[in-house]
């Protein structure tokens, strides 16, 4: 991580402990950059340097050689000298700060390289300059052309780069306002007054309200409610909550009003938790290295060796300096990474570009260049391989003298103003099946329990099943059982003390998820399936779906240390979720995938968002993945491979021959390189 995003991740975390929500900005990281430039300061980079650049290109030879379309005039030389300052310092600035920190961590790679190519262009052309005017006799070749293209090219790769997987949203900041700005607190003369959440502490009494978020952890003290904590939890059912029940920060309080004891504010909450682990598994995951950065790193340390060696043995030969240093700029020079710096940029380019017609978007470079390692995919029940929203799943009759339309009239009467889940989905089937409910009257909310009114002159409710049991009815409950084992929520139809019906609501699975699984376990992946719901409904899903390993009733802590203990043992891991909670996993994972329905914090926290939630877009990620590999490779050995001849020509390895490269050939093959991968990176293509 470096120091920009560390400082900001600080002061996040900061700001969470204070519950002090005022806006937070991101800087936009790229993979493999560590100066945290924005984009937009790579783009006006880039258009600067290249009016810089222009005028050397016109007016400096390419390694000795002019080209047919160059000119020079009185007093040119020095323009060229003046330009090439400004644009080594100002075009030059991020790749010279990129590679102090590599090599402040001890791992030379691509900004080093860059970096070499740059410094050696620019101070062995102050050389040449100074030579030329003392001496002009004995002319020194300069290679202020070669600088100004290798900047040029270099800037361009990158915000290419940066603009295809580029990422200002923020996972920290999303959570953080997740909490309400303002919460009321009891006094202890019992008013109540307004106050920031900055000014919450712990073992305050606070009044949370129906469709309020529910401002702090804490612990019920007065009043009962259902409470849904499918954003934070994962968990898809509306929970009911009474006195001495423990309630989370961030979580949405349903239909009563309750007084809640504070027990966790800052550091100490349950979303502050979560935001520790994002953090800590972001700070670990950004020691990554890229493929084009070990390859540079190769790079640097083979042309760092061949132009030492060269120095050394030249000098021992020839015992002429200028020569020796001649030769060893030279291959420095030849190792300059034009090619190598657009080969991977121009891949990863067109690679999201075709990722986004395809439902794909793509925001860390290395997830395509990881996905092909991929053993296990770890997949969120709950918005991943079912739909996430409640569903009516079945409505039994258990009055014989009542018909399904009569009930559901009733039920549908007593839900029509309410807004909680099941309510919302009960009124979504009423729609569907084209079912106008009856008016209720004197309609009031039974606190942990249900919903009560008239409804034609006769008295009605809808309670949960905790309150069937307690009034005792006696009903043929085999009908029940199936529901049960698919985890589904169960609510109860009462008319004039009979209990008429029982209806079913569960989050049902997507239609495309077991052909999913099937395909996944043809290519030889494991799925895993994690969720945060009761162990039945998990079984029931996984069964279904045909996956073998499953875990339920998962804590977000949970989730990411089973994604932990596959990755300790070398394992590569995919993590797909949509929660909140799942934001810690997807991180953690070698590749974490958000579906895009999903909450903004899982989007913010992932590598890939499946745009159109369809788990089918994984595999269409996994063969784009595969694809975009085979071209890196492709282009890596275009970009770098010329590097294995040029490199020990320019040292003269074949001088005792006779055969010396000329720089002017080593130019012409580094231009030749950088055409050919460009027009390979066109070709990549998804085959479905």
């Amino acid at each position: 991580m470096n120091h920009n995003e560390e400082k900001h991740m600080n002061h996040q975390a900061h700001q969470m402990e204070g519950m002090d929500h005022s806006t937070m900005h991101g800087d936009d990281q790229m993979s493999g950059m560590d100066h945290g430039m924005h984009m937009g300061n790579f783009k006006q980079k880039f258009w600067f340097s290249l009016v810089l650049a222009i005028p050397i290109i016109f007016l400096s030879p390419m390694m000795g050689v002019d080209l047919p379309f160059q000119f020079t005039f009185p007093g040119s030389d020095w323009l060229v000298l003046i330009l090439a300052s400004i644009l080594f310092f100002y075009g030059g600035e991020p790749f010279l700060n990129g590679a102090k920190m590599e090599l402040k961590q001890k791992s030379p790679a691509m900004m080093t390289l860059i970096a070499m190519g740059i410094s050696v262009s620019y101070f062995y052309s102050i050389y040449a300059f100074i030579m030329n005017k003392l001496m002009p006799q004995n002319h020194v070749m300069d290679f202020f052309w070669e600088l100004a293209t290798l900047i040029v090219i270099m800037l361009l790769g990158h915000w290419i780069e940066m603009n295809a997987v580029s990422n200002a949203s923020d996972a920290l900041q999303k959570m953080a306002e997740l909490l309400p700005d303002k919460v009321k607190r009891l006094n202890k003369d019992g008013t109540e007054e307004e106050v920031s959440l900055k000014q919450v502490q712990e073992n305050d009494h606070l009044v949370v309200r129906a469709g309020d978020k529910i401002p702090a952890d804490g612990v019920i003290i007065k009043g009962s409610t259902s409470v849904d904590e499918s954003m934070v939890t994962g968990e898809s059912k509306t929970v009911t909550k009474n006195e001495k029940d423990k309630v989370i920060g961030g979580a949405v309080n349903g239909s009563g009003t309750i007084e809640i004891l504070v027990t966790g504010t800052g550091e100490t909450g349950y979303l502050s938790k979560v935001m520790e682990m994002v953090k800590k598994a972001q700070t670990e995951k950004s020691n990554l290295e890229s493929l084009s950065d070990r390859v540079a790193k190769w790079l640097f340390y083979i042309a760092l060796g061949a132009g030492l060696l060269a120095f050394i043995i030249w000098w021992m030969v020839d015992k002429n300096i200028s020569i020796a240093f001649e030769r060893m700029v030279t291959v420095f020079i030849i190792a300059c990474p034009h090619a190598l710096g657009l080969a991977i940029p121009l891949v990863i380019a067109r690679s999201t570009s075709i990722a986004a017609k395809h439902g794909l978007l793509l925001k860390n470079r290395n997830a395509l260049e990881q996905a092909n390692d991929i053993r296990y995919i770890m997949l969120d029940k709950t918005g991943t391989l079912t739909e996430g929203k409640f569903t009516v799943t079945g409505v039994e009759m258990i009055d014989p003298d009542t018909t399904q339309e009569e009930a559901l009239k009733v039920i549908g009467a007593l839900e029509s103003n309410a807004n909680h889940p099941l309510a919302i989905g009960i009124m979504n089937y009423l729609t569907e099946k084209k079912i106008s409910p009856y008016k209720a009257e004197n309609l009031q909310s039974l606190a942990g329990i249900g919903l009560t009114g008239v409804v034609n002159g006769k008295n009605v409710k809808i309670v949960n099943e905790k309150e069937v049991e307690h009034l005792a009815f006696s009903f043929d409950e085999s009908m029940k059982r199936q529901y049960q084992e698919q985890g589904n929520t169960l609510s109860y139809l009462i008319i004039d003390k009979k209990l008429v019906a029982m209806i079913a609501l569960g989050d049902i699975v997507k239609p495309e998820a077991k052909q999913f699984i099937t395909d996944l376990k043809a290519q030889g992946i494991v799925p895993v399936m994690l969720t945060g719901d009761n162990k039945v409904a998990a079984e029931s899903v996984a069964h279904y779906l045909g996956i073998d390993d499953y875990h339920g009733e998962l804590l977000p802590e949970d989730k990411e240390k089973i994604i932990q203990t596959y990755t300790a043992k070398g394992e590569k891991v995919m993590m797909v979720g949509d929660g909140i909670n799942d934001a810690p996993s997807l991180v953690r994972a070698t590749i974490g995938v958000a579906i895009g329905a999903g909450t903004d914090v899982a989007i913010d926290s992932a590598d890939v968002v499946l745009t159109d939630s369809d788990p089918k877009d994984i595999l269409r990620f996994l063969d784009l993945a595969k694809q975009t590999r085979r071209k890196m490779i492709q282009n890596l050995w275009w970009g770098a491979g010329y590097n294995i001849i040029a490199i020990p020509l320019a040292a003269g390895i074949l001088a005792p021959w006779g055969i010396l490269l000329n720089p002017a050939v080593g130019a012409i093959l580094m231009s030749l390189s950088t055409v050919i991968v460009a027009a390979n990176a066109m070709t990549l293509r998804i085959h479905n």
